[in-house]
């Protein structure tokens, strides 16, 4: 099946400032838009997508990455939330959003979300490590909050100007980045 390519949403659009709206319920038109996440995440070399940053303003989120057991744990998730969280350790992200920046973040070093699979099913997802960094990163963009929101105020007035010039379209939005750090 060919699927339209999702198109990519980047900083200064304000879907990505908008808090997602619940999905009701798995219907075949949630199915291809999980599908289409994936495609897309997987042409933009990320490690997750959410909705919002393909314009899409739904609690879905897809990840893709290996756990700290060594795994690959690729899952959807529809209206997540995140239970239980302990622990916090600082590393660096990227977001597909805001290409060309990645900057160190703490995050809760583990995590246990609840949620529905693609096919509708309860799913409890405990994790740790970079899984659970993804994990925390796509529930920011439901809620409208961004990386960059997480970093000090000082990071933040440093990359005011790239910011600036990315919002007002300036910036290559399909640069590769230099950095090795993953991007949500």
């Amino acid at each position: 099946m060919d699927r339209k390519p999702l198109r990519l949403r980047y900083y200064g659009d304000p879907v990505l400032r908008k808090k997602a709206e619940p999905v009701a319920s798995i219907t075949p038109e949630i199915r291809e838009l999980i599908a289409g996440l994936f495609d897309t995440m997987y042409r933009q070399r990320g490690i997750g997508l959410a909705a919002p940053q393909v314009g899409v303003p739904k609690r879905i989120f897809v990840v893709d990455v290996e756990g700290a057991d060594g795994e690959r744990a690729k899952l959807a998730l529809v209206n997540p939330r995140l239970l239980l969280w302990t622990g916090s350790v600082i590393a660096e992200e990227g977001c597909l959003s805001i290409p060309g920046i990645h900057a160190d973040v703490k995050r809760h070093a583990e995590v246990t979300f609840e949620g529905l699979d693609e096919k509708g099913a309860p799913v409890t997802v405990r994790a740790e490590g970079l899984l659970a960094r993804a994990l925390q990163h796509e529930l920011d963009h439901l809620d409208g909050v961004l990386f960059i929101d997480r970093l000090s105020a000082i990071r933040r007035k440093l990359l005011e100007p790239k910011l600036a010039r990315m919002q007002a379209g300036e910036s290559e939005k399909s640069a590769p980045s230099a950095s090795t750090s993953p991007s949500f």
